[in-house]
């Protein structure tokens, strides 16, 4: 079919214009492709297809009351699906296309399948910015749900081999599109009908929706899973984690930030945003090595620095 790298029936295939348009042509068929995004690599089914999104939640072995993220090529495919009030519309004119998820009232017969939303009255939506992406929600002409392409619970694939070393033959194909730029997952906001409410942290920072819309989040004290990255333990490797380490046993990784250079830097300038790009690698690269424990240098709770301390520590909830 294609020139590839396998494992099982998984097939990892450049991402140009054939490849893009046999992926459009398996989630028509009902098949789930995994795809590269500016955050993470997602696995995409028909968001329609009941069928096809159960293959999703059965290949990532994902819990049945964990919603998914609805990717959509513009505003216009995500009022079919979500409400949008004044402060949807502002946040979607602001940072869409981007790495911002938007969790509104589900739209009256909005075309998805009941597993997508796990039976809640809202949807989270996003506009992705990745040029493979949206090539693909063009093609399929499909909206596509998509959480990350990897085993639930465990470390967020950034690369095509992350994905092709966690769920390998499970997915017909793999889009290689290189490293996500980005590094985290999207930012997931919360609209409510009096404010808005940061229900997951990541790229885009509660500081700059903050500016946008002149007011403050709603708290966020609300228990209930209603989108993804809620849960306490998540983007977890196989050992162990201790953060905020400056110095560390013979036996442990230490991923360094800053002037603590560790076996690996996140940054050794000090840069949040290289650091957010970087920290999924250093993890899959930690978990990989010999160390019995994953140590992590102090990152500062600062910008997306926020987004990056909120996956350390649910990576470190055993």
């Amino acid at each position: 079919m294609f020139g590839s790298n396998t494992l099982g029936n998984g097939w990892v295939v450049p991402a140009d214009d054939a490849a893009i348009t046999a992926a459009a042509q398996l989630l028509r068929a009902g098949q789930i492709v995994a795809i590269p995004t500016e955050t993470v690599y997602g696995l995409a089914a028909d968001a329609q297809n009941a069928e096809a999104v159960a293959h999703i939640y059965a290949a990532k072995g994902r819990p049945d009351f964990n919603p998914l993220i609805v990717h959509v090529r513009d505003r216009k495919a995500a009022e079919t699906l979500g409400l949008f009030n004044a402060t949807a519309q502002a946040l979607s004119e602001a940072f869409w296309p981007g790495p911002l998820t938007l969790v509104l009232p589900l739209q009256p017969d909005a075309p998805v399948a009941r597993a997508v939303t796990a039976g809640l009255p809202t949807i989270a939506i996003r506009c992705p910015a990745h040029p493979v992406m949206q090539a693909l929600l063009l093609k399929s002409d499909l909206s596509l749900a998509a959480p990350s392409a990897n085993p639930s619970g465990s470390i967020s694939p950034t690369r095509a081999d992350h994905v092709l070393k966690g769920l390998g033959g499970a997915v017909p194909m793999i889009l290689d599109g290189g490293p996500c730029s980005a590094g985290l997952e999207s930012t997931i906001v919360a609209v409510r009908d009096d404010g808005w409410q940061v229900l997951r942290p990541g790229p885009v920072t509660s500081v700059a929706v903050e500016k946008l819309l002149g007011c403050p989040p709603l708290s966020s004290d609300n228990a209930s899973i209603e989108a993804p990255g809620q849960m306490a333990s998540h983007y977890a490797p196989s050992k162990p984690v201790r953060l905020n380490v400056t110095s560390t046993a013979p036996d442990e990784y230490l991923i360094g930030f800053g002037a603590i250079a560790g076996d690996a830097n996140l940054s050794a300038t000090g840069d949040l945003a290289q650091a957010a790009a970087n920290l999924f690698e250093a993890l899959h690269n930690a978990d990989a090595s010999a160390a019995s424990t994953i140590t992590v240098a102090p990152i500062p709770f600062e910008g997306i620095g926020i987004a990056i301390n909120d996956r350390l520590s649910r990576a470190a909830v055993r």
